[in-house]
């Protein structure tokens, strides 16, 4: 391409997990909404692009894995030519302010953290608690925050780098696409996977990167003949092939066949596909929960040591969110406690009593979009 002009450019740099991805599109649909005519671009580790494809918010997507020493100067290389005016920096680690650093970029806005307030050249700062440790907010208001500050910055307004975090505007939605590519995908995959077209789908995600976050998966499969049973939904597994163990387990619990996705060619992109077709998803704190909420599909989150206030969405479809421990106090946070609150402690009666509310009930207007249990 020939040379662009720095002016009305701005580089975004997402979020480095899939689900904290899907929670940066408000701040993401803020920055394009308040800057017509600038061209967007956004850079992110290789998945998220699949996820975030087909957005309107974003004119392109640099897939940049920011790993191993020369991981910066890589990422640098590939933007260097595009002649971006202004950084926006929702990710928090040294390397991908260290990267737009490296690029030449003259505007890099974001979070003091981890060392890289120096490569910054407008600061902000993020709550703490009393007692030390970052104060429990929810990451989407944590970028929308950040995008807001770029904007200050971009019209030469002052930039009010410590003051408090305010949640989403109302109106605030996630934002995904299923392009035609990804409803082909998804029902190729389902087809592969013995579900037929006319089947009304129940998503389960039995998966996550930790360990301390998996519901059982045993109870996943005694879930997934209940659904059937009870609401008519075939319940099909998503889960990484490195989760093919607990996709399995789950299978081997249940009486009804509940094939694995990434058994029959399943990705995130043919994911979003299925989801938005489905009636329903149950999962643990992982990534898929987000793209639920993005379809408005009714989701169930089962959360067990880690505080379910960090990732508050909003959920128009309307959102069960259980955690291990109702009774915990509000000003505790239950990454501080794991073994009070550990994830199998969710009975599956109270999941199933969730699902009955969720189906059988117009979704709650709370303030972050959807139903919730032992805020």
């Amino acid at each position: 391409m020939d040379e662009p002009s720095r002016s009305k450019r701005l580089l975004i740099v997402l979020p480095t997990w899939i689900g904290d991805a899907v929670m940066a599109t408000p701040a993401l649909r803020r920055v394009r909404d308040a800057l017509p005519g600038w061209y967007i671009g956004g850079v992110c580790r290789p998945g998220a692009d699949q996820v975030l494809a087909g957005l309107d918010t974003l004119d392109e997507i640099h897939v940049a894995p920011m790993t191993g020493v020369l991981g910066p100067k890589r990422v640098a290389a590939q933007l260097r030519p595009r002649r971006y005016a202004a950084a926006l920096l929702l990710t928090n680690s040294f390397s991908t302010a260290l990267a737009t650093r490296v690029a030449g970029i003259p505007v890099r806005l974001g979070f003091d953290r981890d060392g890289r307030g120096l490569l910054l050249t407008h600061r902000l700062q993020a709550p703490k608690r009393d007692g030390g440790g970052w104060a429990v907010i929810p990451a989407a208001a944590y970028y929308d925050h950040a995008a807001k500050a770029m904007l200050d910055v971009l019209a030469d307004r002052p930039v009010h780098a410590a003051g408090a975090i305010d949640p989403l505007p109302a109106h605030a939605r996630l934002e995904l696409v299923a392009q035609d590519r990804d409803r082909e995908t998804a029902a190729n995959v389902l087809d592969r996977a013995g579900i037929d077209a006319d089947a009304r789908l129940a998503v389960l995600n039995p998966g996550g990167n930790n360990p301390a976050k998996r519901w059982p998966a045993e109870r996943y499969g005694v879930l997934a003949d209940w659904l059937l049973d009870r609401h008519g939904l075939r319940s099909v597994v998503n889960a990484s092939p490195a989760e093919a163990e607990i996709a399995s387990a789950v299978d081997r619990a249940a009486r009804c066949e509940v094939p694995c996705m990434a058994d029959h060619g399943g990705s995130l992109a043919s994911l979003k596909g299925v989801v938005a077709r489905s009636e329903l998803m149950v999962t643990n704190d992982t990534g898929p929960r987000h793209i639920a909420a993005a379809f408005g599909v009714p989701v169930v989150s089962l959360f067990g040591p880690t505080d379910h206030r960090w990732t508050t969405i909003p959920a128009p479809a309307g959102e069960a969110v259980l955690v291990a421990d109702p009774s915990l106090p509000q000003g505790q946070a239950a990454n501080d406690d794991p073994e009070r609150n550990r994830v199998d402690r969710i009975e599956l009666e109270r999941v199933q009593a969730a699902i009955d509310d969720l189906l059988n009930s117009p979704p709650a207007a709370t303030e972050e979009g959807g139903l919730a249990e032992g805020r």
